[in-house]
């Protein structure tokens, strides 16, 4: 029996309806968020790094899952403190987030004297993006191949293990600290500009030892004339699984291991945040935005918001308790 003309139509009208409902777009608008405005991530550093980098695949892939243009937008300056600033003031509609590392978080409050955001309550926690933790590198002249034997090395050699960090207050500064309180042995810390410089000076060496970003460190453990002996974090690394944990060599305490995240101003409503949660968690789960951070020696890691707000609680307290440790003075 055929259905009635009228009540075909209804049954049309519902399926529309029902598609309509279900679209990227509807799903934006029933969020609070305008199909017609752009979603900005605000990233810290200049274009072309590996923040950059993960920040434009991550948002490429987030607008053809949510219909919707996501662009990047580079704020650089003041140990990423614009770009977080930038995203305090914004209004809390979705459309303004931060693409930052755990440092903004829960490294800058502890060793900057001008921080002018709290972490837990100027911000929405949306979703955790990656992780890739530092790792222990040493100059192949040394001849040491494990942590142990780089202890034993620096007792025998009094005031010459000489370690660089890609700053003042940074994680590489502050490891290279407790690496020394924590293994009873004298460093000096050599601070350096950025990563490039640190780097450079360890592969010609003129400094010993560096904790260093891991894609960078094994871009240069390639030359020969470095040699990774330890990962900075919980649990071994995917990309380096024969690379033991430091504190599996004896050290325990240099565990915490970097990640980037993806947060928005304080304020913003539980649909939003779900709503570019889900989107997030989606482009971190297509194969190509996963191999493209693993070719960065990252690990994707999508989370919830309720995840990223513990992990930067956790992390928080946990480097406060490091750099009262090593007596680190905020700059």
């Amino acid at each position: 029996m055929t259905p009635h003309p009228l009540f075909q139509r209804r049954l049309l009208g519902a399926a529309l309806l029902t598609a309509l409902l279900s679209s990227p777009l509807a799903w934006a608008q029933n969020s609070g968020l305008q199909a017609d405005r752009p979603i900005r991530l605000v990233v810290g550093l200049a274009a072309g790094g590996s923040l950059d980098a993960q920040a434009r695949a991550v948002a490429k892939r987030m607008a053809e899952i949510s219909g919707m243009q996501v662009i990047v937008d580079n704020k650089p300056g003041a140990s990423m403190m614009i770009s977080a600033l930038e995203v305090k003031k914004a209004k809390p509609d979705g459309h303004t987030l931060l693409f930052a590392p755990s440092s903004v978080f829960t490294q800058n409050p502890h060793t900057l004297s001008n921080v002018q955001y709290n972490p837990f309550t100027d911000f929405t926690p949306v979703s955790i993006i990656s992780r890739g933790p530092l790792v222990l590198t040493v100059h192949q002249s040394l001849g040491v191949r494990t942590v142990p034997e780089l202890l034993t090395w620096a007792k025998a050699h009094p005031g010459q293990l000489n370690f660089a960090s890609f700053g003042t207050g940074t994680s590489s500064h502050i490891y290279a600290e407790a690496f020394g309180k924590t293994g009873k042995v004298p460093i000096t810390h050599i601070p350096y500009k950025g990563t490039a410089d640190a780097a450079s000076d360890l592969l010609e060496g003129r400094v010993q030892a560096y904790f260093d970003a891991a894609p960078t460190a094994i871009q240069n453990a390639q030359t020969g004339k470095i040699v990774i002996i330890g990962v900075a974090s919980a649990k071994r690394y995917s990309v380096m699984p024969n690379v033991p944990t430091i504190s599996e060599q004896g050290m325990p305490g240099l565990d915490l291991t970097s990640w980037l995240a993806v947060v928005g101003p304080a304020g913003m409503s539980a649909d939003t945040t779900r709503k570019l949660n889900d989107w997030l968690k989606q482009s971190l789960q297509t194969p190509t935005v996963k191999d493209f951070i693993a070719k960065g020696a990252y690990e994707a890691s999508p989370s919830t918001p309720a995840e990223l707000a513990q992990e930067m609680k956790t992390a928080y307290d946990k480097w406060g308790e490091m750099v009262k440790m090593v007596g680190l003075v905020k700059q």
